[in-house]
């Protein structure tokens, strides 16, 4: 897949014809995987294990995630990675907490193919802790710090960046979050709210209605990020 247009059923997630299988569990767009993986090896001349921690995801895979949100069987969390409790939230409060963490099903840069989540695999093993993907385990101390600095100073030499590097009042930093721009940076004006609406209409999704009615604000806020088009 190169910078032209790509079809609304893949940025939507609803299809991977543009993904190419990095591992049994992963896959991104052909040059996302082939820059990736001279990252990686970049990165192990500095002993710095990169592994992918989430790459491409399907509509499904989001939709899930949020489902599971929604209903409570995952927590959702403040700006802070805290669990906040839903219980006295308005059907908008909910879905703006959702989505300082999680993308809307067909609105995630995951389903692109272009961006991926990484860590240090062997710090984190080293470390006797299971992966969170939480702020904590990139800042001192983290056993992703150094992976952290590596990619201050190196990501952008292979095409990578970090879309979600400061809080602009929408998603949550992620220092984990990497993102192809040769490609991405093509594809984010190439989406279209009325695909996106006609889609979000056609499944079950918690909070729908409150979802569809505040649609352009939620693209603006969150997909967006505070991205000039």
């Amino acid at each position: 897949m190169s910078t032209t247009k790509m079809p609304a059923s893949c940025w939507m997630g609803l299809n991977d014809c543009h993904i190419q299988p990095f591992n049994q569990h992963h896959g991104l767009v052909a040059a996302a995987k082939t820059a990736f993986e001279a990252m990686q090896l970049a990165a192990q001349q500095d002993n710095i294990d990169i592994q992918l921690a989430s790459s491409f995801r399907s509509f499904d895979r989001q939709l899930a995630i949020w489902q599971k949100k929604w209903s409570g069987v995952l927590p959702i969390n403040d700006i802070h990675s805290q669990p906040l409790d839903t219980s006295e939230l308005t059907e908008l409060e909910k879905i703006h907490a959702i989505m300082t963490w999680s993308a809307l099903p067909g609105a995630s840069r995951h389903h692109w193919g272009t961006d991926l989540d990484v860590f240090d695999k062997k710090a984190v093993e080293a470390s006797g802790q299971s992966l969170q993907l939480i702020s904590a385990e990139y800042e001192k101390s983290g056993p992703c710090y150094p992976l952290h600095c590596w990619l201050e100073d190196n990501a952008d030499k292979f095409g990578f960046y970090r879309p979600y590097k400061f809080y602009n009042g929408g998603v949550a930093p992620e220092a984990w979050h990497l993102s192809y721009s040769p490609i991405s940076k093509s594809i984010i004006k190439q989406l279209h709210l009325s695909e996106l609406s006609k889609q979000l209409a056609s499944v079950n999704i918690g909070g729908k209605q409150t979802i569809l009615t505040h649609l352009n604000e939620l693209f603006e806020r969150y997909t967006l990020n505070g991205i000039v088009q």
